[in-house]
């Protein structure tokens, strides 16, 4: 190739570098910052806000409650006569039937009165028999006219008082023979010893003012008592299915029923009492323990429900701000149901599937087109 054409292809070939640096440091910042300033004027006159979408609330809701678990029935056993604790059949954790025999009191006292209570009998009717002997002669002398009716009198009146003294004799045998009865003490139901108060060789007085000598629970079945809150009382009725959860058992559940419900509020809570009767044959459960119950509860009416922080309180009621489907924002009044913490229901006002503005700003006007953001759907457990 000639010189000349070599230079030329040299000058050719620094002209086309100079141009492509050019563009590179002049021309594509120029575009870049424009681009910019346009996604800034939009997003001026467009302001971004986040979106959250009406919905119904499951047609089932779970709610846990905490709850006490007691015995199904329990009772303190206490001695119904005067003694010294003599044999102990029974101890702390023994499961016992009902009517088995859970210590014996000895009562050389109760035998005592005893003994003289039947000797009493005998001199009484004894006496009934001289009397009743005493007052049939004098019937017949009086008769036969050989003594006054004063003294027949006196003879049935004396027969009468000695009859008197019979029953009472016999009343009194009767008592001190159920209180010999009352020696034994034995279980009223079946359970387990949940304590036990006595040893052998201890003093025993009769009464609710003596020492309670055991105390019994019947634990196969277990009563869960639970305070359910005003707004669902209309779901917690009798022969609901209701579990029950324990801590100290993760990952079980233990199934039982609503079986009552108390007629009235605790005037203080604004809650019902409501009972659970829980089986418990394997014994794993104890009385006393404290849990959780879980209800499952259909709702033939599921709450519209839109995010708390969507409602805007002022000084006409209450409103939301909704989006359109030209994305221009609209203002609508509701009214309030429910509060549940991070969702509220919408009782009017509002249809499902609305998009509403979660936590709007001041600026946010009537009419204004606005830049819609949705949340990304939750993931699927």
């Amino acid at each position: 190739m000639k010189s000349g054409s070599r230079f030329f292809v040299v000058v050719g070939l620094g002209l086309g570098v100079v141009a492509a640096a050019v563009l590179l440091l002049g021309v594509l910042p120029r575009m870049r910052a424009n681009a910019e300033l346009e996604t800034r004027a939009k997003t001026l006159g467009h302001p971004a806000v986040n979106i959250a979408v009406a919905q119904h609330a499951a047609a089932t809701v779970d709610f846990q409650l905490p709850a006490s678990i007691q015995a199904l029935q329990e009772a303190p056993v206490y001695a119904r006569t005067n003694g010294y604790l003599g044999r102990l059949l029974a101890d702390l954790g023994d499961r016992v039937k009902a009517g088995q025999t859970l210590a014996v009191i000895d009562a050389p006292e109760v035998d005592q009165d005893l003994n003289q209570g039947r000797a009493a009998l005998e001199q009484a009717r004894a006496n009934l028999a001289l009397a009743r002997s005493n007052a049939a002669r004098w019937e017949e002398l009086g008769r036969q006219q050989a003594v006054s009716q004063q003294e027949i009198d006196e003879k049935r009146s004396t027969l009468t008082a000695r009859d008197a003294d019979v029953h009472a004799a016999e009343a009194s045998v009767s008592r001190l023979s159920q209180l010999k009865q009352y020696q034994t003490i034995a279980a009223p139901f079946d359970g387990v010893i949940s304590a036990r108060n006595i040893d052998v060789g201890g003093l025993v007085t009769a009464g609710a003012g003596g020492k309670e000598l055991f105390h019994i629970a019947q634990t196969e079945t277990l009563r869960v008592y639970v305070n359910v809150p005003q707004t669902n009382i209309r779901s917690v009725q009798p022969g609901l299915v209701a579990e029950v959860l324990v801590n100290e058992f993760p990952g079980r559940v233990f199934t039982g029923k609503v079986v009552r419900v108390a007629g009235a509020l605790d005037p203080v809570s604004r809650t019902l009492l409501a009972e659970v009767q829980l089986p418990n044959t394997q014994g794993e459960l104890l009385a006393g323990m404290f849990g959780q119950v879980r209800f499952r509860l259909p709702q033939a009416e599921p709450p519209l429900l839109i995010p708390s922080n969507a409602v805007i309180a002022r000084s006409d009621g209450m409103t939301v701000a909704t989006v359109a489907a030209d994305n221009t924002l609209h203002f609508l009044k509701v009214k309030l149901g429910r509060d549940f913490g991070v969702q509220i229901e919408i009782l009017t006002g509002l249809a499902e599937g609305a998009r509403v503005v979660a936590n709007p700003s001041d600026g946010l006007t009537e009419g204004l087109t606005v830049d819609p953001i949705v949340p990304p759907p939750a993931k699927k457990t």
